[in-house]
């Protein structure tokens, strides 16, 4: 069953990209732009760093710089506190902390709002996807799940009321929430505006509903300016086969007004804090790794893993305990063990399929061969 899944989905994914460039050629022109776009800010990121602080302080944004986990997890415990209700979108970044369990564990009520995330929240499995998380699961697995954990009813056996089911529930939680976590697409250093896409709506009622809000953004993810951080976002989108997105959010600060005397003042309908986790844990290191810094390019379309007959029949069970697939397994030799992930790497059968899908054409084989080196030698080897 999960076989069957993963090659529908990977074949309608390879269906709707190459639809999606046959018509909007213009695309092709723009991803070639956006690796540039990556190939400088990833020179340069130390600057953009500094830059993407004071913007975001100018904003009335509060921003952190948090070098690993720890950091990250400590920073946002202590705005979140405990006896809370967090409402989270559907990150990677999140996922890489832990987060929803480090937060449960500090006695606050946590729930994805994503629906592929919440079914997974349900199953108590990883993310089987970068961007479609619940993948490898049919309609019956999920209506065992709604059923079975949280004892709803759902009136029909289809997607349609599955949806419509999850969606009461949440909104139920959405409406209620103290914290409200997202992450980002792209980070404009010029700004401080977060950048992000989706379709389902849950980021933009997650960052603009509670209070106070969090984003967690990964520095790769940080660019010069706002109009590079729609190019990235449009990417994203078009290579998960997802083009034109429903929806491309910008959040520069808490919510504001100017209505009197044209006077600008923070908390008004939306969010009154904004908190932004600028997170390393392994990027500045890896930039400065002629492979590994290649990778933190990466826009997190997804595509490479679709496109991997490995990753067809092991879906996000291969790559590491956050990540998955291609991409998957080089992420986690920078987020946390280039030796593990070398021996990860060893599935990998160099076809190449991975390296001519990419938009950003991250040369992903490449590095998985090197990753491969390194296992063997048990330590980082030269270039």
């Amino acid at each position: 069953m999960l076989q069957a899944a993963l090659s529908r989905a990977s074949y309608n994914n390879q269906v709707k990209v190459t639809e999606i460039l046959a018509s909007r050629p213009e695309i092709s022109s723009l991803a070639i732009e956006v690796r540039e776009i990556k190939r400088r800010s990833i020179m340069k990121l130390e600057e953009l760093i500094d830059r993407a602080i004071s913007s975001l302080k100018a904003a009335k944004a509060n921003p952190y710089y948090a070098s690993s986990v720890e950091d990250a997890r400590s920073i946002i415990g202590r705005i979140v506190g405990s006896n809370k209700l967090v409402i989270l979108s559907k990150s990677m970044a999140a996922a890489e902390l832990d987060l929803r369990s480090y937060l449960e564990s500090q006695g606050n009520e946590v729930w994805e709002t994503d629906l592929g995330e919440f079914l997974i929240q349900l199953e108590g499995v990883k993310p089987m996807h970068t961007i479609a998380p619940a993948v490898h699961m049919t309609r019956e697995k999920a209506l065992i799940l709604l059923k079975g954990k949280l004892k709803i009813d759902v009136k029909e056996d289809t997607i349609e009321s599955i949806a419509n089911t999850a969606r009461e529930f949440l909104r139920s939680k959405i409406i209620r929430a103290d914290i409200g976590i997202t992450g980002a697409n792209a980070l404009a250093a010029d700004t401080g505006a977060i950048v992000t896409v989706e379709n389902e709506s849950n980021i933009r009622l997650v960052s603009s509903i509670p209070p106070v809000t969090i984003a967690i953004v990964p520095i790769d993810k940080i660019v010069p300016t706002l109009l590079d951080a729609v190019k990235v976002a449009i990417i994203q989108a078009a290579y998960a086969g997802l083009y034109p997105p429903t929806y491309i959010n910008i959040v520069t600060g808490p919510s504001s007004t100017a209505d009197i005397e044209q006077t600008r003042v923070y908390g008004a309908q939306g969010p009154k804090e904004l908190h932004v986790i600028l997170l390393d844990n392994g990027r500045l290191n890896a930039k400065s790794n002629p492979l590994l810094g290649e990778q933190l390019y990466c826009i997190r379309c997804g595509r490479c893993s679709f496109e991997c007959p490995v990753w067809v029949h092991t879906a996000n069970y291969w790559g590491g305990p956050v990540y998955g697939g291609p991409m998957g397994i080089i992420w986690t030799a920078i987020t946390i063990d280039p030796i593990e992930a070398g021996k990860l790497a060893y599935l990998c059968l160099q076809c190449g399929r991975c390296d001519e899908s990419c938009p950003v054409g991250i040369r992903l084989s490449y590095i998985l061969r090197y990753l491969k080196t390194i296992a063997i030698s048990g330590s980082m080897s030269k270039l």
